[in-house]
């Protein structure tokens, strides 16, 4: 599989294959990109994991292409995937980056979230190429406006008017001040950060922090020192965005899941650590994630773990504690009934969450969740099931909820009569296309679990 990703940088390209990221960067930017690459800085922020390893494949003598080669991040996901904290934690590292770099007489030429990755909960700058000697003597960061737009607008946006993360899907290079301004009540203008980051640069016609421009020059000294301080005022800013965790539905399922008695939880946690341990996954997809119990179980066995779930405070969770406890988990946003498409030019700059995904986990978890896509999404058993088995390559464990449960029929709205036929036994024999039996556990409240393998 070869899939291009970058085009638009005007110093080079990027295509990714099935293992490794290639980059292939213009003669004129070849001799600049080998320096950093064999600097102090570069061998520091690589060392610290900050920076995605590069190797030299091709040095690019006589007026050819320069040849990189980076380790393919296992699962790429896009900011409009994520929670406001790993959008905070990828400016932060941002931040972080452009801090170092400045002291070190680099700089970043661009700052937007699509030069990150997640590695599980660490945030890895990619794009070798953003980075670029600094002019000693200019004391303006280019890349601020951009910053400004990508990272703290959605940030605001989200915090003060419940704008999600995922309309950054149709916003490449984030909002604008005006954007957020027209929505914004008076109060809110005026308080910080909001009055410098959208009612300064709107009142003043775009002059302000939104979208520095212009040159500043200045001694050495004293451009570096400006540099840093504007640093510093941009983390100030994300600091004051950085929201408290809020509760929804689902953010408290855990908590508040009376369906399940103690023995119950109990006996599915106990045959979940038995069929990780009988199957030992290397990586683990776990579909309706929730707060991320299952995944981090998942995780303790030895498994890297991808975690979807379609409700941000649950995610925002599952985010949060697996950064706590250090735990292989990325959870994301996502809709398995609704996956996030393929965007940008030609459908071809980002890839779709499906696409990402098929093939390239050794076991799927579904608990508690396969009864939402047969009821709320309408989604017919043999589909499920045929989707299931492109995205394992060897496992499934699935949790059957059927009619007679009383979250079920919470579901149907007393249209019980359309899902009578959904029996374990029709849920097998859907599945059983694809799979064979391998384990199976009763509970106490009639729901069962199985493990299944691929035929």
């Amino acid at each position: 599989m070869s899939t291009p990703y970058s085009f638009r940088d005007p110093s080079g390209s990027l295509e990714v294959k099935e293992e490794i990221a290639l980059r292939s960067v213009k003669p004129a930017y070849s001799a600049e990109t080998l320096a950093f690459l064999r600097s102090p800085i570069a061998d520091k922020l690589g060392s610290r994991g900050d920076l995605i390893d590069t190797e030299v494949l091709e040095e690019g003598k006589q007026g050819a292409h320069l040849l990189l080669g980076h380790p393919r991040v296992f699962f790429p996901s896009y900011p409009w995937e994520w929670t406001p904290s790993q959008l905070a934690a990828a400016a932060d590292l941002t931040l972080d980056l452009c801090q170092d770099l400045i002291e070190a007489g680099w700089i970043l030429k661009d700052a937007t979230p699509s030069n990150v990755l997640l590695e599980g909960t660490r945030p890895v700058f990619v794009d070798i190429l953003s980075i670029q000697r600094r002019d000693p003597e200019e004391a303006l960061w280019i890349a601020y406006s951009q910053f400004v737009r990508t990272f703290l607008l959605p940030l605001a946006a989200n915090r003060s008017l419940g704008w999600p993360l995922s309309a950054m899907i149709s916003r490449r290079d984030g909002y604008e001040p005006d954007d957020l301004f027209a929505e914004l009540g008076m109060i809110q203008r005026m308080g910080s950060p909001l009055r410098l980051l959208v009612t300064l640069p709107v009142l003043i016609g775009g002059q302000g922090t939104g979208s520095q421009h212009k040159s500043m020059r200045r001694p050495p000294y004293l451009a570096q020192d400006v540099l840093g301080h504007s640093v510093r005022s941009l983390r100030r800013s994300l600091r004051k965005l950085t929201r408290r965790h809020r509760k929804s539905r689902w953010s408290t399922y855990e908590e508040t899941a009376a369906h399940y008695s103690a023995g119950d939880k109990d006996r599915k946690i106990t045959f979940v650590q038995e069929c990780l341990s009988l199957a030992g996954p290397r990586h683990v997809l776990d579909i309706g994630a929730n707060v991320g119990v299952f995944s981090r179980i998942a995780a303790a066995s030895g498994a890297r773990v991808v975690a979807w779930d379609a409700d941000v405070e649950a995610t925002e969770r599952a985010w949060l504690d697996a950064r706590a406890e250090g735990a292989d988990v990325l959870p994301l946003v996502a809709d398995f009934a609704r996956p996030t498409p393929a965007t940008g030019w030609n459908n071809g700059e980002t890839m779709s969450l499906l696409d990402r995904s098929r093939g390239r986990f050794d076991m799927v978890m579904m608990l508690a969740v396969l009864h939402h896509v047969l009821v709320h999404d309408q989604i017919p058993l043999e589909l499920v099931a045929k989707l299931t088995r492109e995205l394992t390559r060897s496992w499934l464990l699935v949790e059957w909820v059927g009619p007679e449960d009383g979250k079920f029929r919470s579901l149907s709205g007393g249209r019980d009569s359309l899902y009578s036929e959904l029996t374990e036994a029709a849920f097998l024999a859907a599945f059983g296309r694809y799979f064979v039996p391998v384990r199976r556990a009763v509970l106490e409240n009639g729901r069962s679990l199985h493990l299944l393998r691929v035929i």
